[in-house]
């Protein structure tokens, strides 16, 4: 047997002599390693070895029990890795909150693991009902397989335990333009489960012996064709820019810490006028419109007209001032008394001319399940669980084409940035406050979910946040302007139009990727059925 053909066995056989807690470090670190190629490091390259480690380890147990252990221990090393910035949110108030850090760290990633942990079992389970035992290496069959399981779980947990698509791993190409406008067609799903496809096929046996590149081929192939069909997307493109707008985005920079100090208030909406009102750079026009960031004016706006009549004088003569505030119905300390989290329009006339309240809730920030007993793990200021608003809308701002609000994380989830009924608006406007996560690797993953909506649906979309990164992004996921994370400043751009025509992602939403992944997954049982019935000293080949 050449070494061509060797391989495959000897990685067969070290996968199955794991055991122990030699094998869930094993399993543990290629999770961490997969982190790696997450936004802000795109470490891309570490997908080969992470997910194909998980692959061979998934399919060399003896039950699918044992292969759900390794896929668990897989997505805790992934997802603490990937959200171990969810930790800095409790040291904002480390009096408090500092002792749940370990619990919500691993908690967290351990929940979140699950989702790997099912994918490995069900792999190892659909390949023991084809007949095929731990010895069997996998091949183009399992691959596809692992790929399409991969995508259905990614895509089980948008909207499971209320939904928490952060980090799909179509996310890793967001620092390379032409990488990720497949996202038009396939969706970040159907963009991961490529990125998964070819990751393991570098390390899958391609068949036969004298085919045992045939995988890396493929490999290469996919990512030539991503890489391919970007580069015609983007050909000759030019971003054309609506008539009349020119925005301002804000951002103050406000530490989290200080946010909502009692002293401290007046002077951040102080600080955030005089940045609205500064003069423009030499050359450019002024500011149409100015937008604020997610709870950028920490007062119930409507109930205080001193302050609406302050944001008033702030905003531009032709346009409005946007910002993130508070909104309440009710009355203070009745039954039906109701706070949200909103963002509203206010017009130089003094009128709040538009309100948007957001209805997907940040759980164990925004609102706390079973509050009477678990109100202690509620880390936001204030008492009680904000109300969720009735749905996402289309608003007609003074001087703007029709657009979408979506406030803070309400912009991580594919297929579901835009109202699926009435008027479609022309952009996205995504306000946040990522403070609660200082320079970390949470406010740039953020952000990559916000340029992914823009390609899936073709909207320009324009994102103001506290701490930053805010920027204005085309219909094809470009930047046209953008502050670093950690900056105090403002930045005028103009308003990029969207496309013409609606993408295919924005006709059928996650319906594509979706069916691919279950044709990958009947593609790969028809090859795992071709594979039961090879000889048993070929058994594995294709697999």
């Amino acid at each position: 047997m050449n070494q061509a053909a060797a391989w495959p066995e000897r990685l067969s056989r070290f996968a199955r002599d794991l055991a122990g807690w030699r094998r869930r470090r094993v399993a543990l670190a290629l999770g961490v390693a997969a982190a790696g190629a997450l936004p802000p490091y795109h470490l891309v390259l570490l997908l080969i070895p992470a997910l194909a480690g998980l692959m061979w380890l998934a399919v060399a147990q003896a039950r699918p029990r044992d292969a759900f252990a390794v896929g668990l221990w897989w997505g805790v090393g992934h997802c603490a890795a990937a959200y171990y910035w969810i930790s800095h949110s409790l040291t904002v108030d480390a009096a408090r909150h500092a002792w749940l850090i370990p619990v919500a760290v691993i908690g967290f990633a351990v929940v979140l693991g699950l989702f790997p942990a099912l994918v490995a079992a069900a792999l190892n389970g659909l390949r023991r009902w084809r007949g095929l035992g731990p010895e069997a290496p996998p091949g183009l069959s399992t691959a596809l397989l692992f790929a399409g399981l991969w995508a259905l779980a990614e895509w089980l947990r948008g909207w499971v335990f209320t939904g928490f698509p952060w980090n799909p791993l179509g996310s890793v190409w967001t620092f390379i333009d032409p990488m990720f406008q497949a996202a038009a067609v396939l969706g970040v799903y159907g963009l991961g489960l490529v990125t998964v496809l070819a990751a393991v096929l570098a390390v899958s046996p391609g068949g036969k012996a004298g085919r045992a590149v045939r995988g890396p081929v493929l490999t290469v192939a996919l990512l030539i064709g991503l890489y391919g069909y970007g580069v015609l997307r983007l050909d000759g493109v030019i971003t054309e820019l609506a008539e009349g707008v020119t925005l301002r985005l804000v951002q103050p920079n406000i530490a989290q810490k200080d946010k909502w100090t009692r002293g401290l208030r007046a002077g951040h909406v102080a600080r955030q006028i005089a940045m609205s009102t500064q003069p423009p750079e030499p050359g450019r026009p002024s500011p149409s419109h100015i937008i604020w960031a997610e709870t950028a004016t920490p007062y119930i706006l409507a109930s205080d007209p001193g302050l609406v009549r302050e944001l008033a004088a702030t905003a531009p003569r032709a346009g409005v001032l946007v910002t993130g505030t508070l909104r309440a119905e009710g009355r203070p300390g009745t039954e039906g008394f109701r706070v949200y989290n909103a963002l509203q329009a206010v017009e130089p006339s003094g009128r709040i001319a538009a309100s948007y309240d957001k209805f997907h809730l940040v759980p164990f920030g925004e609102y706390v399940p079973f509050y009477d007993w678990l109100s202690f793990l509620k880390i936001t200021v204030g008492r009680g669980n904000f109300a969720a608003g009735p749905g996402l809308r289309v608003l007609d701002l003074k001087g703007l084409p029709p657009v979408t609000p979506l406030i803070c994380y309400e912009v991580i989830f594919p297929g579901a940035a835009v109202p699926p009924e009435g008027p479609r608006p022309e952009w996205l406007l995504n306000i946040t406050n990522d403070g609660w996560f200082g320079l970390s690797a949470g406010p740039h993953q953020h952000y990559a979910a916000a340029r992914l909506r823009a390609v899936e649906e073709g909207l320009p979309l324009v994102r103001v946040a506290n701490t930053g990164i805010s920027a204005v992004v085309d219909p094809w996921g470009r930047e046209r302007a953008a502050l670093d994370l950690g900056l105090a400043d403002v930045v005028d751009s103009g308003l990029p139009r969207p496309l013409d025509d609606l993408t295919p992602f924005a006709r059928w939403g996650n319906a594509l990727p979706l069916s691919l992944a279950v044709i990958g997954l009947l593609l790969g049982l028809a090859g795992l059925a071709r594979s039961g019935r090879v000889p048993p000293e070929r058994v594995g080949d294709g697999a």
